[in-house]
């Protein structure tokens, strides 16, 4: 850390001793990062000294950005940041607003400037902003004028949040930004200085903080788009995951502007719009989750998406019948993988080349991982245990407690169920509280829910399992049906018989409650905590 730019070390000093931390590898060629790094430098300020200053990087709602336009509104913002808002190096700059080409140069200026950029997804409350605030001592924000409400609430309980500026229609930004100079001097930040924290989306409803480095930005470019995706300038980028979730974050952003493709952000981030806007601009890299490309598979006779090659899906497990059911519709095998924020991006994956029925891919170049045990023993091929990973990312929570159960021995612990064949692939089962364990059988949810889905009646559906004093838990499915389809006792036995045929038969579910929607978080995942609650 002596090469630290942040004059602020409130992040710093707040990381886990460095005995709770992971061991990190950096044993690859493209992982050797040098001691000063900024990730927008590396982003965007190279793009245009390698000659793309002409070519398309962000499109949305009436804009269209070249990245020398790009660089200059960056330049702009990192002004206004230091000399209207007085930013320091360190300080951490909240990230409120729709998936738009100005929240994109928000992230993009606050890392020039060597802030700790801090995303919040939008439809995020008072109450959880207040947390956030609190958590992470944030003094600065850029905000969306449309979201600017809820962020006033939670500021007048937030002593340190000192400097707020609203962007987009209404807000004073753009006019604060006329006359500045486009070029600025990105900060010499140290490979090892905080960039972002990301705060983790919800599925356990306790928030977390994780730090990330300038330099694990970069190491998230150089994995999985490098060895998986490998997207070319050309490609067209577009997808629905928020710009505060790190799977969007590098997906939308960080990965097109390092392959020096273009990324167009959409506002409205549902089904419908994503494909109306592949057809419009001519996508041809698509980042979305399992339960969007589910509802896309029906809807590809409307739209002409033809230009699209590549789809990405992560977030949550893919049920192996949407995989089928979307490539039948569109003829794209699916780019599956698993991260987490804790882990910043991508660490499993698999591509159309490599995969295997039923699992979920191979560890990427740059990791390592194996299943292990609750003592933390390594267990052979086909033995469901726990997911162990390590590689040039890992978690390091702020001022947390709970990094002494993320992190054993040097090993990241996700808190998945997983076995491995004896080729190195990696099947999932379940998150490893969501095994549900009636009359001594191991289920996962996930794998009944797969199931379920697989029923044409089932739009959506979420498993659990509940208490039972004969089984100790019984299987419960809240299901979604589609329309016209009646939730009544004749549809409840045929759907538990129709499980039974899919899947062995204990793991059918005793119980099932027809409601109209389930409780996901901004991202797409299924909250089961919630369904829990409801029992």
């Amino acid at each position: 850390m002596n090469s630290s730019a942040h004059l602020d070390r409130f992040v710093i000093d707040n990381l886990p001793p460095a005995e709770q931390w992971p061991e990190l590898i950096f044993e690859r060629p493209e992982l050797q990062f040098p001691e000063q790094l900024n990730a927008t430098a590396e982003l965007l300020d190279r793009a245009l000294a390698e000659g793309h200053a002409e070519r398309p990087a962000i499109i949305g709602k009436n804009i269209h950005w070249t990245y020398r336009q790009l660089h200059q509104q960056v330049n702009r913002l990192a002004h206004v940041l230091v000399e209207d808002m007085g930013l320091v190096p360190g300080n951490r700059v909240l990230l409120r607003g729709a998936n738009t080409p100005w929240l994109a140069a928000c992230w993009l200026a606050v890392w020039k400037a060597g802030g700790v950029a801090v995303g919040t997804m939008p439809l995020l409350r008072a109450k959880e902003l207040k947390e956030i605030l609190r958590l992470a001592e944030i003094s600065h924000a850029l905000c969306d004028a449309s979201l600017a409400e809820e962020l006033e609430y939670a500021r007048a309980e937030s002593p340190t949040l000192r400097h707020v500026m609203l962007f987009g229609e209404g807000g004073e930004l753009a006019a604060r930004m006329d006359g500045k100079p486009d070029q600025f001097d990105t900060v010499a930040t140290a490979a090892t200085d905080p960039a972002l924290i990301g705060f983790t989306s919800g599925t356990t409803g306790i928030p977390k903080g994780t730090i990330h480095f300038h330099r694990d930005v970069m190491a998230m470019c150089e994995v999985f788009p490098r060895h998986c995706l490998k997207p070319t300038q050309d490609d067209v980028f577009i997808g629905t995951p928020p710009l505060a979730f790190t799977f969007g974050l590098g997906g939308l952003l960080c990965f097109p502007l390092w392959a020096r493709a273009s990324t167009v952000l959409l506002e409205k981030l549902a089904p419908e719009p994503l494909m109306q806007a592949i057809q419009d601009h001519q996508a041809t890299v698509c980042f979305t989750s399992p339960t969007a490309y589910r509802q896309m598979a029906g809807l590809v006779g409307k739209y002409d998406i033809a230009s699209l090659k590549k789809c990405v899906s992560a977030g949550e497990a893919l049920p192996t019948d949407t995989r089928d059911k979307w490539r039948e519709a569109s003829g794209i095998q699916i780019h599956d993988g698993i991260g987490g924020t804790e882990m910043i991006h991508i660490y499993i994956a698999s591509g159309p080349d490599d995969y295997r029925p039923g699992a979920l891919g191979k560890l990427l170049p740059g990791y390592t991982g194996m299943i292990v045990d609750d003592d933390m023993n390594p267990l052979p091929p086909g033995e469901v245990g726990k997911l162990a990973i390590k590689g040039p990312t890992g978690c390091r929570y702020l001022a947390d407690e709970r990094q002494q159960n993320y992190v054993k021995n040097g090993w990241n612990l996700p808190g998945d169920a997983f076995h491995m064949d004896a080729d190195g692939y990696f099947y999932y089962h379940a998150r490893v509280d969501d095994i549900i364990v009636t009359s001594g059988y191991n289920v996962s949810s996930p794998e009944v829910e797969w199931a379920l889905l697989a029923h044409p009646a089932v739009a959506e559906c979420g498993v659990i399992g509940v208490p039972d004093p004969d089984r100790g838990q019984i299987i419960k499915a809240f299901v979604v049906l589609k329309p016209g389809q009646v939730g009544d006792e004749a549809m409840t036995k045929t759907l538990q018989d129709f499980v039974k045929q899919t899947v062995a038969p204990y793991k059918y579910p005793r119980a099932i409650a027809y409601v109209d929607t389930l409780p996901r978080t901004e991202t797409g995942k299924l909250q089961r905590f919630r369904l829990k609650a409801l029992g």
